[in-house]
């Protein structure tokens, strides 16, 4: 049974940082392309962060870029996804996804994926 399982959400100040991880189970995670995405209240899911799975190809939302980093350890299963200088519009559950591909549709497209967690809240706040 293939199941990713997100943690590191909690309730932090604006300027703070947050690591997030993604741990795999039932699959072999270098194998997959991983998405994180987050959903505030009364807001569609929208793609966070990538990182594929061939070269470590890493894209980010215009709002993310210069203060979210995305990793991946394929030893451990596990990708990550680092957040600096957080904001309150960062507020949102922040989900990862798993996709073998293809995702021609864009990195930023929910229907690419095949797995996902099932969320971790991060609130922004002070």
């Amino acid at each position: 049974q293939v199941q990713l399982e997100e943690s590191g959400g909690r309730w932090v100040q604006p300027g703070s940082s947050l690591s997030l991880s993604c741990e795999a189970s039932g699959l072999i995670l270098s194998y997959y392309a991983i998405g994180w995405f987050r959903q505030a209240p009364g807001k569609e899911r929208e793609g966070v962060s990538f990182i594929n799975n061939s070269d470590d190809t890493t894209y980010y939302l215009d709002s993310g870029k210069g203060r979210f980093t995305v990793s991946r350890d394929n030893a451990k299963n596990t990708a990550y996804l680092q957040m600096n200088s957080l904001k309150p519009e960062d507020t949102a559950v922040y989900y990862c996804a798993a996709t073998i591909g293809p995702y021609s549709t864009g990195w930023y497209d929910p229907s690419v994926y095949d797995y996902w967690g099932q969320g971790t809240q991060v609130t922004v706040s002070s």
